[in-house]
């Protein structure tokens, strides 16, 4: 158990996902088992970024239309959480920014409007562009989560970039949104340690 501190775990050995509550447990369902992936990140990896020391403590895999990603829970030796959102090999490093959803047009869409790719939105005077609004679906999780992840459920997801490479993401369930603002990473940056061993993968040079 990695993430203590987090109400939902699922059992490695009967993906069972249980709800904590005290010292209590609750068992809430089963989710699916995750189809294996190339990702390097595992539970257990270790980054670092911009002086922030964490370690992964979670997964949760989403599909939509066009594919599936993995979202990453990295908890901070401050017991902060960050999502690590991996796809094709890029990463997505965000905090949870709850001062946004005080805004007009975040309000907006949780209240259940949209966003258009190209739609503009100011954060700390840069400016973040619509490149990505799509419904996806929980496809399963692991580890230590903050969120109910059964197989099946779904939220809408809309991400924004900036040109000098921050990113917002909001996702909106049937529960609640949430605003998560940081920034692109490529994987040496991330100084990750840990990494999962991959036949035919190399582990890159700066990492060894």
């Amino acid at each position: 158990m990695r993430g203590a501190s987090l109400p939902y775990a699922t059992c490695p050995y009967c993906q069972t996902l249980i709800l904590r509550h005290g010292l209590d447990i609750e068992d809430v369902g089963k989710v699916a088992v995750l189809p294996f992936d190339v990702s390097p990140i595992q539970l257990g990896t270790t980054l670092m970024a911009d002086g922030r020391s964490m370690v992964v403590v979670g997964r949760v895999r989403w599909a939509w239309a066009g594919g599936s990603w993995n979202e990453w829970l990295a908890m901070a030796d401050s017991g902060a959480q960050y999502w690590l959102a991996e796809a094709a090999g890029m990463f997505m490093l965000t905090a949870e920014w709850p001062q946004l959803l005080d805004r007009a047009e975040v309000r907006a869409f949780a209240e259940g409007g949209t966003f258009t790719p190209g739609d503009v939105i100011e954060v700390d005077g840069r400016q973040l562009f619509a490149s990505d609004v799509k419904r996806v679906e929980c496809l399963g999780s692991e580890g230590d989560l903050p969120i109910r992840t059964q197989i099946g459920m779904k939220m809408t997801s809309v991400d924004f970039r900036s040109a000098s490479g921050e990113v917002l993401s909001l996702q909106r369930d049937d529960r609640a949104t949430t605003a998560w603002f940081g920034d692109s990473w490529d994987l040496v940056a991330l100084k990750p340690g840990n990494l999962r061993q991959i036949e035919g993968w190399t582990v890159p040079g700066e990492l060894r």
